[in-house]
């Protein structure tokens, strides 16, 4: 089970179009819309929903927030602006939380987005359990209707997918070895003795350790050695 998303009153087409998108995005599937203003099917909205047309084919309608809502057991109502009610407040993460928590034990969730211009109305905003707020620049915290429901989509979505820590991509290749690491340092600080490059004696143990580090800190893997091996062999015969 997923939550639902709840347009209300949309006023572009477009928007709508590109909102199905973002759910798309996130996983999500169920689209509703309250009064929407401009036809969700049209091309507009086809084209701005990229290849994510299906949600907006599946899209039910409604003639009013209290009917979209009824057979939903929580909704959470997204705005910016504060509000003169006694509700609770959360945060993308917070509400995201509880929606996955409370799907599990077969509650139908919903959440709630207003209209572009000028969100949600108080009479929609006081039909709802939790109100969502994301903190952003108190300066400009409007956010177009597909960032929205980008933004607080891909909340819940993280609740549901297990997420790689930061980990080395080596593609075709694997982590190289400390020996091998450690053999190519020496055989570059031979071909710079060679080269006359520790001309001062007492610099060259600082020097030589500053060129270990370099090499041994960054995750070297062996194709990028053998590049480097290939590297100061072109340079010593030029």
């Amino acid at each position: 089970m997923l939550p639902c998303v709840i347009l209300v009153e949309p006023q572009m087409a477009e928007n709508v179009g590109m909102a199905a998108r973002a759910m798309m995005n996130c996983g999500l599937e169920e689209l509703r819309l309250v009064n929407p203003r401009e036809n969700h099917l049209s091309d507009k909205a086809i084209a701005a929903s990229s290849n994510a047309e299906e949600i907006l084919y599946n899209a039910k309608i409604f003639s009013s927030t209290s009917d979209a809502i009824a057979d939903l057991n929580w909704v959470a109502a997204t705005t910016a602006r504060h509000r003169d009610q006694t509700k609770t407040v959360m945060n993308a993460d917070e509400a995201a939380k509880q929606i996955s928590t409370l799907i599990t034990d077969n509650n139908k969730c919903g959440i709630m987005f207003g209209p572009e211009r000028t969100g949600l109305r108080n009479e929609d905003v006081c039909l709802a359990d939790v109100i969502i707020n994301v903190p952003l620049n108190p300066k400009h915290c409007s956010l177009n209707l597909s960032q929205a429901v980008l933004l607080v989509g891909y909340e819940f979505y993280k609740t549901q997918i297990s997420i790689k820590p930061a980990h080395l991509e080596t593609n075709h290749t694997i982590p190289a070895q400390k020996e091998k690491i450690l053999l190519f340092c020496n055989y570059l600080e031979d071909k710079l003795e060679d080269c006359g490059n520790f001309k001062i004696g007492e610099k060259r143990e600082k020097m030589i350790i500053n060129l270990r580090n370099i090499f041994t800190r960054g995750q070297m893997t062996e194709q990028e050695l053998n590049t480097l091996y290939g590297v100061v062999n072109h340079l010593l015969r030029k």
